[in-house]
């Protein structure tokens, strides 16, 4: 897979940083998530734009649609269950449903390994996040739900763009169609919700790193993973995000691990690393790489 995985593990990484560069700003998080959404996806636009014609695949609308609908769906669970719940399902169930989506409909049925990492790093990330204490509010059912909506979105963005990177379209020219697409979707709620706080010195520099750097950069390096990494271990390894977020609250906002929460981290990174390494003496038909025909680097691999 050679730096795929690496490329994914970066891109989660600068995810996890999101949550501390928001403590910056004023806004609230509706707000603050299109702000974000609109400058990240402008900017993906604007870098793919030669390339957005030759790559584009119908397929791409709806999967945009999906990256915008996730926002939603993500903040309107956090605001039901609270921050850790909604959390934790929306990002927990997002390398289940990638791999039951590839499933479904490539036909590509994730390995053993791949289940039992899985289902390790999505227990470490519960764990870890359970483990701080978090006290959900109200209407749990409605809010897990929206969470779980959110997990299945985006599953269905990753495999389509996944998907589109397969058949040969670029990568960057994929993540400029899915984000610049979300964008203009978003940008009317940003109006809405009022953008006097970007005015802010500090407001601005956060929503410029929250844009450019956790939404733009973040997905171009996440595409390019994506053309040698199976998206099912994508998914798994983009749980590295809720690993960054904690180190970062224990780094640099003082905040403490609980015992729970450290076991959790500890069981998140083992996973990670187990479905990052490859698997050896794999048959004909489970470890090749569907597309990676000679001379043809930018396919997808299969699914683990």
């Amino acid at each position: 897979m050679k730096n795929g995985p690496l490329a994914v593990v970066g891109a989660s990484a600068l995810w996890g940083t999101a949550g501390t560069a928001g403590l910056l700003v004023s806004a609230d998080s509706v707000a603050l998530a299109a702000a974000r959404l609109v400058i990240g996806g402008a900017a993906l636009g604007l870098l793919a734009r030669a390339g957005i014609r030759r790559s584009f695949r119908p397929g791409l609308v709806p999967a945009a649609l999906a990256v915008a609908a996730y926002q939603l769906c993500f903040f309107a669970a956090v605001g039901r269950t609270g921050v850790a719940i909604g959390t934790v399902v929306a990002i927990g169930s997002g390398p289940v449903f990638t791999g039951l989506l590839s499933w479904a409909l490539h036909g590509r049925r994730p390995s053993g390994r791949w289940a039992l990492a899985t289902t390790a790093a999505v227990c470490g990330c519960a764990a870890l996040i359970v483990g701080g204490g978090a006290q959900a509010g109200g209407q749990m059912v409605s809010g897990v739900l929206f969470a779980l909506l959110g997990g299945l979105l985006y599953a269905f963005y990753a495999v389509s763009a996944a998907r589109a990177i397969e058949q040969g379209a670029e990568s960057d020219a994929v993540m400029g169609v899915l984000f610049g697409g979300a964008a203009l979707v978003m940008l009317p709620v940003l109006l809405i919700n009022g953008v006097g706080w970007v005015g802010e010195p500090r407001g601005l520099l956060a929503v410029l790193y929250l844009g450019l750097g956790t939404t733009a950069l973040s997905y171009i390096l996440y595409g390019r993973g994506l053309r040698t990494t199976p998206v099912a271990t994508a998914s798994t390894l983009a749980l590295t995000e809720p690993a960054v977020a904690a180190l970062l609250g224990l780094l640099v906002l003082g905040e403490r691990l609980a015992p729970l929460s450290i076991a959790g981290l500890v069981m998140l990174v083992l996973g990670l690393v187990a479905v990052a390494v490859p698997e050896r003496g794999r048959g004909r038909g489970q470890g090749r790489e569907p597309g990676r025909e000679p001379g043809r680097e930018t396919a997808l691999a299969s699914q683990p």
